[in-house]
């Protein structure tokens, strides 16, 4: 353990990357305190902050190297297990090329180790078979965001706007669960004022704050944005002038919607059509607003196109480059942002560049010190990266996930998983996937490394180590450091991967500047003397000759397209990949709890968080229940045509009578995404997690 001063950094969970001070004790545990200084959380924490350090202790987390031998998992030293993973890769690479190698990274790693990890697989590897699970977050936001406005960042404003508007639509958030610590925010908007629209088929602790909730069926939110942009031309509410000086594609947009008339959509959403107009109003009515999306649009076969829409809502009515006003997407992971920017993302190098264009491989390339024919191109998204392994892709080098859990039609990426020739895993546990490796390796936690995360305000900001990790366990950084020297050839190729943060940090700004997510102004000392820096930020302010201040709030001047306008999306209504049918004839969505995180592989591990979110559950409208016989808390058994998952009913008028939910972040037979549906957005390729048909049973005492 460190010295017993408090040490400033953040929470290791979501993407508000909420401010904490760590301050280690003599027993050995560690106190978690307040730090009112950081802007996003002004010193609230969740439970899952105030417990974070449980995960730190050794009952909890591996701290020794494991290594299979005959069938089972054992201790062994740190060269043993990284010679294993050499071999185990170089072999495969050696019998059927580069792209026989995967890597899947996670949205919980650092930029720095977000960067390495992409050069690693490129340069050392030689693979193009590179994704990460950030793929699963906000995929089709980042898509729709680009299409729309040039450029991809989660919040173009930071989150001390939102209680300043006059009326904020929240799409498929459960912000009270999944981010509490914002809450206030919205809590805050309608102390001034303001009137908070939220859109979930369940009534949520997020809906219960709402002046007004729609809870359209699952997957129908693209039918619902359409029929509210209708309605807001029928009732003469489109800012001409902003439509005509600062966007294109009105027209087919325009045309669109006016196929979605009110009637039509209420058939579709089951959202009536005074709710319709009621939404209308709230919106239209003060002079700023915002729409804010989240992973229930998102997570659709169809999401990038359920975001447009939802965008254009706000360019029609003169919203998007305003003050106080626009289009956001609320990152899910801690790095769900920064992970993507710097190439874990199959079809991305660092800067948000894009991997096929010409001179972006030049720039990165001469960073890298590599030729720039050299890079392979892009290849397969999360899921069909996944889909691969055991065929195409023939080992893997996992970090920072549990695909296990956490992917879709999880039964079958476990039996993908089973059938490589090599798995590799770092984790800070013994996660379910971890549990399938051939090696593992044990690597620092948050509280044991410094590096930069970016949240979901595109807010750059420095986590710092607090404390020594314990014996034993080593950075991804060293990890990467050493098999470069172990994999990659000739010249000294670990001296391309430094293990000290801030070094790879210098290197990851020359990589990113002049691309879309430029921090090349971005320096260790800004980040600890403000409190975080927004990108881009340019080394230099070209119009002020001195240092770039950093960018908080985009498109105020213009949008980053070429021409400086938005663009409309020309979307219509496409039902679900799946829909409910005789034998199948209910919609299950997915979602998360407060107490437990994404796969639940760290959450689960701390007995607070356990004791108030013990296990899964299957949320049902009692009209349901009751034709199944299920009274609450009787186990029963959702169906779907990829599996069954068997957890006890919580019967509940806040759910609609068509829908069942269950959360995802348990393994075993309540694990949910057993059943969840691995349909792909055409452009995001980001899965169909938050519709799919399924039916509920109700299970005999002897079988539970």
């Amino acid at each position: 353990m460190q010295q017993n001063s408090a040490t400033p950094t953040h929470c290791p969970y979501c993407a508000l990357q909420c401010g904490m001070n760590l301050t280690p004790a003599p027993d050995g545990t560690v106190e978690v305190t307040e730090r009112a200084d950081f802007p996003v959380n002004r010193g609230a924490l969740c439970g899952k902050g105030r417990t974070a350090p449980a995960v730190l202790s050794s009952r909890v987390r591996l701290t020794s190297p494991l290594v299979r031998r005959d069938g089972e998992l054992t201790p062994a030293s740190w060269d043993e297990a990284l010679d294993r993973i050499a071999e185990g890769l170089g072999s495969v690479r050696e019998a059927h090329g580069a792209d026989a190698l995967g890597v899947f990274g996670g949205g919980g790693l650092t930029n720095e180790k977000a960067y390495a990890l992409g050069k690693f697989a490129r340069i050392v590897l030689g693979t193009s078979q590179i994704d990460y699970n950030g793929r699963f977050c906000m995929s089709s936001a980042a898509a729709a965001g680009i299409k729309a406005f040039g450029v991809d960042r989660g919040l173009p404003f930071p989150l001390e706007d939102i209680p300043k508007t006059g009326c904020v639509i929240l799409v498929g958030s459960n912000l009270a669960e999944t981010m509490p610590p914002a809450l206030r925010y919205l809590t805050e908007l309608k102390e001034n004022g303001g009137t908070l629209v939220v859109i979930d088929p369940r009534r949520t602790k997020t809906a219960e704050q709402a002046d007004l909730h729609l809870a359209p069926r699952p997957g129908t939110d693209l039918a619902l944005a359409l029929g509210l942009l209708h309605l807001i031309v029928a009732e003469g509410r489109v800012d001409e002038e902003y439509v005509r000086e600062r966007t294109v594609g009105w027209e087919d947009a325009r045309a669109a919607a006016m196929a979605h008339w009110p009637e039509y959509v209420e058939r579709i959403t089951g959202v009536s059509v005074p709710e319709l107009r009621e939404a209308v109003r709230l919106f239209c009515e003060p002079e700023a607003a915002m729409v804010l999306t989240a992973r229930g649009p998102e997570q659709q076969a169809k999401g990038t196109d359920t975001v447009g829409a939802w965008i254009n809502l706000a360019l029609a009515t003169g919203r998007a480059g305003r003050p106080l006003s626009g289009y956001g997407c609320l990152t899910g992971q801690g790095n769900g942002q920064g992970g993507r920017e710097h190439g874990q993302k199959a079809d991305q190098l660092p800067g948000y560049r894009k991997l096929t264009d010409p001179a972006a491989r030049r720039h990165v390339a001469e960073v890298w010190g590599v030729d720039p024919d050299s890079l392979p191109g892009p290849g397969r998204s999360a899921y069909e990266l996944l889909d691969a392994l055991g065929s195409d892709v023939r080992a893997l080098l996992l970090m920072a996930s549990n695909p296990v859990v956490s992917a879709p039609r999880a039964a079958h990426v476990e039996e993908r998983i089973r059938s490589l020739d090599f798995l590799a895993v770092c984790d800070v546990v013994l996660s379910e996937t971890a549990a399938l490796a051939d090696v593992v390796l044990p690597v620092t936690q948050w509280a044991e490394e410094t590096g930069t995360m970016t949240n979901l305000e595109g807010r750059v900001l420095l986590r710092r180590r607090a404390l020594t990790p314990p014996d034993g366990v080593r950075s991804d950084l060293e990890v990467m450091h050493e098999l470069a020297a172990r994999l990659g050839g000739e010249g000294n190729p670990e001296k391309r991967f430094p293990t000290d943060a801030e070094e790879v940090f210098e290197e990851l700004r020359r990589a990113s500047a002049g691309g879309v997510a430029d921090y090349s102004g971005i320096t260790y000392r800004r980040l600890a003397e403000e409190n975080g820096v927004f990108w881009p930020c340019p080394a230099t302010d070209a119009a002020r000759g001195a240092t770039h201040p950093g960018t908080p709030r985009l498109f105020l001047d213009r949008f980053a397209t070429d021409d400086g306008r938005a663009r409309f999306a020309p979307v219509s209504h496409r039902p679900i990949a799946e829909e409910p049918d005789e034998e199948y004839p209910v919609l299950l969505t997915t979602g998360r709890v407060v107490a437990q995180y994404q796969s639940g592989a760290q959450t689960r591990r701390v007995d607070e968080l356990n004791a108030a979110a013990p296990g899964p559950f299957v949320e049902l409208h009692p009209r349901l229940a009751a034709r199944l016989g299920a009274a609450d808390g009787d186990p029963v058994a959702v169906v779907s045509r990829r599996g069954r998952a068997v957890a006890p009913a919580r019967v509940t008028t806040g759910i609609r009578p068509d829908t069942v939910f269950m959360p995802f972040h348990w393994p075993g037979e309540g694990r949910a995404n057993t059943l969840t549906n691995p349909a792909l957005d055409p452009t995001s390729r980001m899965p169909e997690f938050k519709a799919c048909a399924v039916r509920v049973e109700a299970v005999e005492a002897a079988e539970s």
